[in-house]
């Protein structure tokens, strides 16, 4: 009984792991995922109460230099918008230990929570990164934004869209943010 159990066990998350691995991806149109992940606080993050209350922006994303030399762009757009509503997350596919001095460093002042494993691009059908997801009051997605643009191409597209979505008057959030600079070439 207790090898059948777990036999059980194993095929049902296995299934799990099988239907979310074969998820198709998110369209333009489509209704967010059912989402919830835990902050570095331990405190859960529910993307449908998020939604429930104004525009989210989902940011699956990591530390590498592209990402990185992005990111201010991207808390620009969070500032320029915060007063329509807007709530930013950032879900970056980094270990706890390493995350820590980033998030000082890098001043980072949006929601934010840690996914090593990356489960969160499988729950929206994704193995682009960054891809970006602008989710309307209610759980619909308005835009995604996939790959990487340091020199904040993203982010503004982005922002046009968002200030759209919570009839604001558009922000040029850019004008504002300081490029991090991109560390020196080694050579031989």
């Amino acid at each position: 009984m207790k090898k059948l159990l777990i036999a059980c066990a194993l095929i049902t998350g296995l299934s799990l792991n099988a239907a979310a691995a074969s998820r198709k991806p998110l369209e333009v149109g489509s209704n967010a995922p059912e989402f919830k992940i835990k902050d570095t606080a331990g405190k859960e993050i529910d993307l449908a109460e998020l939604t429930a209350k104004g525009p989210v922006l989902v940011r699956l994303t990591c530390g590498c230099l592209g990402c990185d030399l992005e990111l201010p762009y991207f808390q620009a757009l969070q500032d320029a918008y915060k007063k329509q509503g807007l709530t930013s997350l950032a879900v970056f596919a980094e270990p706890d230990d390493k995350f820590a001095k980033y998030v000082e460093t890098r001043k980072l002042d949006m929601k934010y929570a840690l996914d090593p494993k990356r489960d969160s691009w499988k729950v929206f059908g994704t193995k682009t990164m960054p891809t970006n997801y602008l989710i309307d009051k209610g759980g619909k997605i308005v835009a995604i934004s996939k790959g990487c643009n340091p020199e904040g191409l993203k982010a503004l597209a982005l922002g046009s869209k968002t200030a759209q979505l919570v009839s604001a008057e558009e922000v040029d959030f850019a004008k504002d943010v300081k490029p991090r600079a991109r560390p020196a070439k080694k050579t031989k």
